[in-house]
């Protein structure tokens, strides 16, 4: 019941309603990827390509998909990552989530989150006001 609720009102929780139908009456499973997340395609755009989407296992984020689906789900390969044999090379990192709004997420030298003082002024930029 509660997945029900929460395909009914949520979009960033893997699919709503309408995604789960169009799916189940016109996609043909692609593939799965490392994280869960199920590729589909079927139909075509008004450009005349195949449409193709992800249904993503949890919270709908774009930066989970990893480099080679996103690649298929751009057009920019026809061969879909499980049709191929990939390796990833010894120098590619593995993926990290977006840590944007996290603890984890960059912050500058100076920044009020960072906890540091802002640099010093040089005296070299005057600022702008009004009738100046």
């Amino acid at each position: 019941m509660k997945k029900f609720f929460l395909q009914f009102f949520t979009w960033w929780n893997g699919q709503n309603l309408n995604t789960r139908f169009h799916t189940w009456r016109f996609g043909k499973q692609v593939g799965t990827d490392e994280f869960g997340n199920v590729y589909y395609e079927g139909g075509t755009n008004s450009d005349g390509q195949t449409r193709r989407w992800v249904i993503y296992n949890g919270v709908s984020e774009g930066s989970m998909v990893p480099p080679g689906w996103h690649g298929w789900l751009h057009h920019r390969t026809d061969i879909a990552p499980t049709q191929e044999s990939y390796s990833p090379r010894e120098w590619q990192k593995p993926h990290l989530p977006n840590p944007t709004g996290t603890d984890s997420a960059y912050r500058p030298k100076g920044s009020v989150l960072a906890g540091g003082k802002r640099p010093v002024v040089t005296g070299d930029y005057d600022a702008w006001t009004p009738g100046s």
